[in-house]
């Protein structure tokens, strides 16, 4: 959605409240008393009164108060989707609260992502809020500058989960002097606040010369404030009772959702079609793989080749009836993808009261029918007469209900197992899990009457089979009533959700640490913090490097017209996002990059840093006088990137120690590499945290400050020569961000620089060339200069001093002396020679090969819910076959129990195969992002990571394949021959590496994990079709026929049927009474022939390898990163 449709879907969730009976009240007062309103203001309070509307004049305007007019009809976007910057999303999420009514608010660290400017100006609006609509507002904020410290009435020091102080701001540092602590003059107020503390840190402010210091706790603190005047004053307060007559009652609601539930099922409707739109493209890629597999089912069950009155006929009718059904419910599995991307945004909308829950759930629901409807129209106008069924028009509509309420339930259900599980792995297992039971019970692949305990497990779930059989029975078709009661009960379940037992989806471990970051940072060289405190002295350690200067000249970033601003008149193809940019960086000068949110400094650096993967850049770049080469480049350069990316299933030691294995010289030993980390570990202060796994964020693991520092680790271990850092302080507090500026470039918004120079002894460098501006307004006492230089360099502030800042630096001094820089460092030192690399990468492929095995084993090892989940559902699928076709290979008396053990066969192979192929996709998927990073850097060569993931991959689905050999060869009653047993053992190990390098390889091909799910629900039924078993081989159409050996699956099922069944010499009754030999029936009937397992094998290692290949090669080629 955009930044519009966000706010205005929760400004119509969240209602008006009681404005609409204030301007009732106010009209009637006004009429009484003859006032005539003002027509503006008039208008804007009817405007912001008029309930359930999708848009509204309250959306424009917090949208301009929060700065987001610029990217309104701007994509939210992801971290593989292009949208809104940081910054700016931090602000989407504050006006989703502003936009509504509430007159309470709890706002926690708000100003993440966001300048000291934006942040100045959004609590400014919050403080006239509470101080003229008599609002109630609590707001936690990081980093907070003086002026933005100095808007707050109160201040709440908590520290250690004490509350140290609560009370008037002008009356804190006179509760610390009292204790013998005081702010120094150009110490920030906040920043104070903070240390003061801290054990580490509380000493330099001790001012009471004739007293020694003795360090005082925090409880100390919290039980001194206690007996504080103002603490006093406050427990005084609390114990007088409050006078509920004098508030209205209307300042109470009595109504848990604003909307009613009509209006709020309308809202989230509305939500959910504007959604569905959105993903078009997935809708009707699903329609029409479901018309080309349509095409493809009637073509190899065309009427001509399907003959009525024989026994094989029927068979074949039950194979088509099998397939339509399977085919249907695969089609809904892409459910889960979708509901599971869903539910953080639910949830938070559930807890805010945006509407009842169950409204999303129906919501979901009613708007799949029409999708049901015509998926449902598709298939059965496709293929119902061209296969033979009954011509009759009543038979028709009747299988064409049928699959409407079952591609309907098959949604729900699969909505319902995504909202329950919540975790794609373990909905996708237990997915594949109820349609492996819907479809061993249907009553094809075994016989009702040959089912251990058929009375329980058949009709329960045999009634989408029964259903669709309909047309070659009799006249009845009273099951479409029970699976619409099917589907009435497992919607109901996936729209309640116990609101009182909510779930938990962001659980946090946090880990309570002694906080000491008094440290000095240098580039690339990590020097220990030195300072008073429990850490020891260490003694510095340092790589060599080689020093070098970037300089960018004349540099301009265009990309393609965003689709929304072309729909606003915007003619031209592209849109310019840096304009005439230069600049340099210097080895030992540490250079900040400073503009608004949105003003295009991740942008830059993307750019600079070789990061865009679309767009035209037009302009120089130079490396101390040569032209950057981006292989090269991404050896000596760091990035830490703004979105914290890093594989979730290690430690903070291990992924710091991988990019230190890979990124390091190769001469560098494995002792030194191990120092090099363990300094870097304590520079940023990630020692103590050295063993926590780092986790996805906002879900588990590391919090974000600390994930922060770890991405900052992990670039400075590779000892880079220069080193990018977007957003480095984002999340952190005042102390933990503490780094010396030596030299600013300042970007406005549309990527223009307006200043680029020395920041000078107290910025007095850069404030002194901006007063120098005529109309610029002289920085108050105590400002901070950074924000002061935002506010006055603003397109608001330009437009009324009728100034281009951006031209004014262009025709100055200062960018002649800059221009003069650039050229001056643009010609190569003298000795200097270009960058030139003997190998590509730091490492040798092997050396690439082994660190990826390594990192992957670890990353394996700890995700439980992945491979303990692989493990326990092999072991479940294994009992359930064991249990269904219980000792049915020691049972073969006739041609229907040889059948019925082929499709024990078939199922066992093909359903827990999909399972793998499925699950391994959200994993693939996760990392995939953690490759682009690590890609881009230069880390290794693609095709050792491909290698790593298929040999990890690998080793786990061989102690997979052993499992399950060992459970369903003992119960189903195979025959127990050393060289049958382990020709099944290897087709089974085979099936599972090919179905997971598969999954692996269409995660590869595709820009998301969405569209790689959907399309598995296309080649799975394929795969399923041309199997061998729904229809046989010699009965498949001769233009089909070549699919068939295309196939793996079925050069699964024919190995395991030759090798277990083609050599037997034992013969089995046919329909007739009399008695042919099995190894007849599967040569003349089902096509296989026991000489022809050396190919079969050989085929297995083709696929393998070839599903491998493509997705090393797909890995490589493909980046669908939009940046």
């Amino acid at each position: 959605m955009t930044v519009r449709e966000t706010l205005d879907f929760s400004r119509w969730c969240l209602g008006i409240g009681s404005r609409y009976d204030m301007l009732t009240e106010i009209s009637r007062r006004e009429r009484n008393a003859g006032i005539k309103p003002d027509p503006e203001i008039d208008a804007f309070m009817k405007a912001t009164a008029m309930q359930g509307q999708e848009t509204n004049i309250i959306t424009d305007l917090i949208l301009k108060v929060l700065g987001l007019d610029i990217c309104a009809d701007t994509i939210v976007g992801d971290e593989m989707i292009r949208g809104i910057s940081g910054g700016q999303m931090k602000r989407v999420t504050t006006g989703e609260m502003l936009t509504g009514p509430a007159r309470a608010l709890l706002m926690d660290e708000i100003s993440t992502g966001l300048d000291s400017s934006s942040t100045f100006h959004i609590v400014k609006f919050i403080r006239h809020l509470v101080h003229i609509m008599n609002e109630t507002v609590m707001i936690s904020l990081l980093q907070p500058p003086p002026e933005t410290y100095n808007l707050f009435d109160d201040i709440v020091l908590l520290s250690e989960g004490y509350i140290v102080y609560h009370g008037p701001r002008e009356n804190i540092l006179e509760f610390f002097e009292a204790s013998g602590f005081r702010c120094p003059q150009r110490k920030a107020v906040a920043d104070f606040l903070q240390e003061v503390t801290s054990k580490k840190d509380q000493q330099q402010y001790w001012f009471l010369d004739k007293e020694p210091y003795c360090y005082v706790s925090v409880p100390e603190f919290a039980e001194r404030f206690k007996s504080f005047y103002i603490g006093q004053q406050m427990m005084k307060e609390q114990h007088i009772p409050f006078e509920k007559s004098k508030i209205h009652p209307a300042a109470l609601t009595t109504m848990k959702n604003a909307l009613s539930n009509w209006e709020s099922l309308k809202a989230v409707l509305c939500r959910e079609k504007l959604l569905m739109k959105r993903n078009s493209f997935l809708y009707i890629f699903k329609v029409t793989q479901l018309i080309i597999l349509a095409f493809l089912s009637m073509t190899v069950f065309l009427r001509t080749k399907m003959p009525h009155g024989q026994f094989s006929d029927g068979t074949k009718f039950l194979g088509a009836l099998t397939f339509n059904l399977i085919t249907v419910m695969f089609n809904g599995l892409s459910e889960l993808n979708l509901t599971v991307k869903k539910l953080p945004v639910f949830y938070k909308h559930r807890d805010f009261l945006f509407f009842p829950p169950w409204t999303f759930g129906v919501a979901n629901i009613l708007i799949k029918v029409p999708v049901s409807l015509v998926e449902a129209t598709v298939w059965v106008v496709i293929t119902y007469y061209v296969m033979g069924f009954a011509p009759a028009a009543g038979r028709f509509f009747r299988q064409f209900l049928a699959f409407f309420v079952t591609h309907l339930m098959a949604m729900a259900l699969f909505q319902f197992l995504g909202a329950i599980l919540q975790t794609m792995v373990i909905a996708i297992s237990f997915g594949m899990l109820v349609l492996l039971i819907v479809f061993v019970f249907g009553g094809f692949v075994i016989r009702k009457t040959k089912m251990q305990y058929r009375s329980t497990n058949f009709w329960p779930v045999g009634g989408p089979f029964q259903t669709m059989t309909q047309p070659l029975m009799q006249k009845r078709w009273a099951l479409i009533l029970q699976k619409l009661a099917l589907l009435a009960i497992r919607s109901a379940n996936a729209l309640v959700i116990d609101e009182h037992n909510e779930t938990e989806l962001y659980t946090e471990t946090r880990n309570e640490e002694h906080r000491s970051r008094t440290s000095t940072t240098t580039s690339s060289i990590p020097t220990s913090a030195n300072g008073e405190g429990n850490r020891p002295t260490q003694s510095q350690f340092v790589l060599p490097f080689q020093p070098l200067s970037l300089c960018f000249n004349h540099l301009n970033y265009y990309v393609d017209m965003p689709s929304e601003m072309k729909q606003q008149g915007l003619m031209e193809s592209r849109l310019q996002l840096l304009s005439d940019i230069s600049g340099a960086f210097r080895p030992g000068l540490l250079t900040a990059l400073v503009g608004v949110s949105g003003a295009g400094k991740t942008t830059l650096m993307d750019v600079l840093a070789g990061r865009k993967t679309s767009g035209t850049i037009e302009g120089s770049i130079t490396l101390s006088g040569y032209s950057k080469k981006q292989e090269t480049f991404a050896r000596i350069s760091g990035y830490c990137e703004q979105a914290d990316i890093h594989s979730p299933n290690v430690t903070v030691y291990e992924s710091i120690l991988y990019s230190a294995w890979l990124r390091l010289p190769s001469d560098v030993d494995s002792n030194t590499r191990k120092m090099f980390v363990e300094e870097v570990m304590a520079l940023v202060e990630l020692d103590v945290l050295c063993n926590a796994m780092v986790g996805l964020p906002g879900v588990s693991g590391l919090s974000t400050e600390q994930r922060k520092r770890l991405t900052i680790a992990v670039e400075l271990v590779a000892n880079p020569s220069i080193i990018f850092m977007d957003e480095p302080t984002s999340g952190l507090d005042a102390r933990a961000a503490a780094i010396v500026m030596r030299t600013l470039l300042l970007l406005k918004r549309g990527g223009r620089v307006i200043y680029a120079g020395e920041l000078g002894d107290h910025s007095h460098k850069l404030v002194e060339y901006f007063e120098t501006i005529l109309g610029v307004p002289s920085i108050t006492e105590g400002y901070n200069p950074a924000t002061w230089m935002l506010e006055v360099s603003s397109t608001l502030e330009e437009a009324r001093m009728n100034v281009d800042f951006a031209e004014i630096y262009a025709n100055s001094l200062l960018y002649r002396k800059n221009q003069e820089l650039i050229e001056e460092l643009s010609i190569p030192p003298p000795g200097y020679r270009d960058l030139l690399f003997a190998t590509k990468y730091s490492q040798s492929f092997y050396i690439q090969c082994v660190a990826n095995l390594w990192k992957q084993y670890k990353s394996y090892w700890k995700n439980p819910s992945y491979n303990s989940l692989r493990y326990l559902t092999t072991f479940l699928y294994g009992l359930f076959f064991g249990t269904v076709f219980w000792q049915k290979g020691t049972k073969l008396d006739s041609q229907q129990d040889l059948y019925n053990l082929l499709g024990a066969t078939y199922a066992a192979i093909f359903f827990i195969g999909a399972t793998n192929c499925m699950s391994v996709q959200p994993v693939v998927s996760i990392e995939r992002a953690v490759y682009y990073r690590e890609s881009a850097a230069g880390m290794y060569s693609p095709l050792s990571y491909a290698f790593a993931q298929a040999s990890v991959e690998f080793i786990y689905n061989i102690i997979q394949g052993i499992l399950y050999t060992v459970i369903i060869y003992a119960m189903i009653g195979y025959d127990w021959k050393a060289s049958k047993f382990f020709y099944f053992l290897f087709f089974i190990v085979s099936s599972f590496n090919y179905f997971t390098f598969f999954g692996m390889m269409l995660v590869a091909c595709t820009p998301s994990a969405l569209l790689a799910n959907i399309l598995i629900t296309f080649a799975l039924p394929l795969w399923n079709l041309f199997a061998g078993f729904l229809i046989f081989r010699k009965a498949i159409p001769i233009w089909w026929r070549w699919y068939y050996w295309a196939n793996p699956v079925s050069w699964t099922i024919y190995g395991v049927i030759a090798s277990q069944f083609g050599g037997n010499g034992g013969s089995v009754s046919v329909p007739g009474g009399s008695h042919v030999a099995m190894s007849q029936i599967l040569e003349d009937n089902v096509g296989v022939r026991h000489d022809f397992l050396g190919y079969v094998i050989l085929a297995h290692f083709g696929f393998m390898a070839a599903f491998v290949l493509i997705f090393g090669y797909s890995i490589k080629f493909l980046n669908f990163q939009k940046r």
